[in-house]
C-alpha cells in the first residue's frame, strides 16, 4: 500500500499548492500554475507505477490540477480568462517540447542516452500530448460554461462533469493518437481504462478545492 498512500498525499498537496497559488498571487497565480502543471506532467509521464491493482503513469494528478485551474477561472471570471488559461497552457507545452528536443541534439558527454530517451521527440506521441490537452480543455472550458448556465447553483455539478467528460476525451484521444496500430487493441484498452479510472478519481478530489478556492477573495 506504500505507493497508494503516497499517490493519496501527493493529491491532497498537489491542490493545496493551487489553493495556494490562488490565495497568495488570484487570477496570475492561476496563469502560473497552468504551464507547471502541463511541463511537469509531461516530465512525469515517463515514470510507471503499480496502483491499486493497475499500471499508470505519475503525472496524472499535476495535469489534473489545470483542469481545477480553469475551471476556477470559468467560474470566478469567466469563460474568455478560462480560455486564455488554456492557450497558455498549450503554448507552453509547445515551447518546452521544441526547446527540449533541440537540446537532445547536442553531443552530450554524460547521462546522453537518458537525457536522449526522456526529452527526445516522438513525433505520434508528441502529436497526441498537444492535440488531446487542446481539444479536451477547451471543451472543459465549454461544457463548464453550459453547465453553470443550466445549473447556476450547483457548482459541484459543472465542475465535476465537464472535468470528468474532458477528461475522457483527454484520454481517449491520446490512446487512439499515440498507440493504434502501434500497441495490441487489449493492452490500448487497459491503458486506457486503467488511466480515465485514475483521472475519474482525480476529478471528484479537486471538488472540496474549487469550493475553497471560490470562497478566497482576489481581484
Amino acid at each position: 500500500m506504500r505507493n497508494e498512500i503516497i499517490w493519496l498525499i501527493l493529491i491532497l498537496i498537489n491542490f493545496s499548492l493551487i489553493t495556494l497559488v490562488y490565495k497568495f498571487f488570484g487570477k496570475l497565480g492561476l496563469y502560473i500554475w497552468i504551464p507547471i502543471s502541463v511541463i511537469l506532467a509531461n516530465l512525469q509521464v515517463v515514470v510507471t507505477l503499480e496502483l491499486f491493482g493497475i499500471y499508470a503513469t505519475l503525472g496524472n494528478i499535476i495535469y489534473g490540477t489545470g483542469f481545477l485551474a480553469t475551471d476556477v477561472l470559468s467560474e470566478k471570471y469567466g469563460k474568455k480568462e478560462a480560455d486564455k488559461g488554456v492557450m497558455i497552457g498549450f503554448f507552453s507545452l509547445i515551447s518546452f517540447t521544441l526547446l527540449m528536443w533541440i537540446c537532445t541534439n547536442f553531443t552530450l558527454i554524460d547521462n546522453a542516452e537518458n537525457f536522449k530517451s526522456m526529452f527526445g521527440v516522438m513525433p505520434r506521441i508528441c502529436a497526441a500530448s498537444l492535440i488531446s490537452y487542446l481539444i479536451s480543455n477547451r471543451h472543459d472550458t465549454w461544457a463548464f460554461e453550459v453547465w453553470k448556465k443550466k445549473f447556476p447553483k450547483y457548482l459541484w455539478l459543472r465542475n465535476n462533469f465537464s472535468t470528468i467528460i474532458s477528461q475522457f476525451i483527454d484520454t481517449t484521444l491520446f490512446t487512439l493518437i499515440a498507440f493504434y496500430k502501434v500497441l495490441p487493441l487489449e493492452i490500448m484498452m487497459e491503458i486506457f481504462i486503467s488511466t480515465f479510472i485514475l483521472k475519474f478519481v482525480i476529478a471528484l478530489c479537486d471538488t472540496p478545492f474549487i469550493y475553497l478556492i471560490k470562497k478566497i477573495d482576489k481581484e
